[in-house]
């Protein structure tokens, strides 16, 4: 029974240090995800407003329009297609990145 046990808990244990080892880094996929429209800095406008100054609700609340086409207007389809490859922990460590910029 304690064998049991301790093979449960350092499973769990390896879980969890595998998913934060995994877990999304805002500053990298804003690199690669976003910088080539919207600058290093967030400050381009590429196709609406820059980035920058958006808080981790407004961009969230963006990223989650696009992905269901309800946001961004005329010229929506080129972002509905880059939120739609993004996971809800991307949108999330983008969205705390961008807050900071």
């Amino acid at each position: 029974m304690k064998k049991s046990s301790l093979v449960l808990a350092l499973s769990l244990s390896l879980c969890l240090v595998a998913s934060a080892a995994f877990a999304a880094d805002g500053k990298t996929l804003f690199a690669s995800k976003c910088a080539g429209c919207h600058g290093a800095d967030g400050s381009k406008s590429a196709l609406s407003k820059p980035l920058k100054g958006l808080s981790e609700a407004e961009f969230t609340k963006a990223m989650a329009g696009y992905k269901s086409k309800t946001f961004g207007g005329a010229k929506k389809a080129v972002m509905e297609g880059q939120a739609s490859k993004l996971s809800d922990a991307d949108v999330k460590a983008l969205a705390a990145y961008v807050s900071k910029l």
